[in-house]
């Protein structure tokens, strides 16, 4: 999924201007809804059908009642929460509660069942949008959290990208799609189906830059996050090379000056 970097070129920004900040949320905006480009290859159909709710935007996910334990993620590619249990018996009984409650919903969800807790992740359709039934679905899925006695830890929320400076996407993406058995979505971004592994976003660059690497993370996280986040990596010998996005995203470096840009995707 595309974001505004400091690495691009200034037509660039030019031609893509920053979108205004909400009011109600200054950290999070929703994301484009993006049309899926399958490799060359037949590609199996996707498993998460087409919401049947209406379209609602981060902004209007976080305000909905009964959600406080979820947070917006990667331009409102999806929600996610997760759930610290006292023991592994009571995360697979939250996995499978969530389970039996997605079925219902004829909405299926990503569970990530650890020894420690339940990640889950909501999206409609392909990543790239929310929708009224991942906020229904989020509410039930945090009521039973509840009843487990479950608690949502929200540091515990992010996805991370390696971007990668490309003159031309069209002529790198299939090789990194190919070589990860990823797939495409849209012009600029191979995802793995599962969501297992970080995505891969080809940025633009018209003219190669020499002064800094052509590959950097991009860490996205949780509005109410990414201040602590970049804290804990300046305590850890790292400093910041750019804030002048700020809040948008903050790139910070190592003691070697390889960089990582900690990001609330604010498009």
């Amino acid at each position: 999924m595309r974001r505004m970097d400091a690495r691009a070129d200034p037509s660039d920004a030019a031609e893509h201007p920053a979108s205004p900040v909400p009011a109600d949320h200054p950290s999070v905006q929703p994301a484009p809804r993006v049309t899926q480009r399958g490799p060359p290859t037949e590609q199996p159909a996707s498993p998460y059908r087409a919401s049947v709710g209406h379209p609602v935007t981060g902004p209007e996910f976080l305000a909905s009642d009964g959600v406080g334990d979820w947070r917006v993620i990667w331009g409102a590619g999806w929600a996610s929460a997760h759930y610290r249990t006292v023991d592994y018996e009571t995360a697979v009984r939250l996995a499978h509660r969530v389970g039996v409650l997605a079925a219902a919903a004829s909405h299926p969800a990503d569970v990530d069942l650890r020894p420690g807790g339940v990640t889950v992740r909501l999206l409609s359709g392909e990543p790239g949008g929310l929708s009224s039934d991942d906020v229904e679905l989020a509410r039930s899925i945090s009521a039973a959290a509840a009843e487990l006695g479950a608690a949502a830890d929200p540091s515990a929320v992010q996805h991370v990208q390696v971007a990668i400076d490309a003159a031309s996407s069209a002529a790198v993406a299939p090789f990194w799609q190919a070589v990860l058995g990823y797939e495409s979505l849209g012009d600029e971004d191979v995802l793995d189906p599962l969501r297992r592994g970080p995505s891969f976003w080809f940025q633009r660059m018209d003219v190669p830059r020499t002064e800094r690497g052509r590959v950097h993370v991009d860490v996205y996280l949780p509005h109410d996050e990414a201040e602590r986040r970049i804290a804990a990596a300046l305590a850890a010998g790292g400093h910041v090379v750019d804030d002048s996005h700020a809040p948008e995203w903050w790139t910070l470096a190592d003691a070697e000056g390889n960089e990582a840009d900690v990001a609330i995707w604010m498009q």
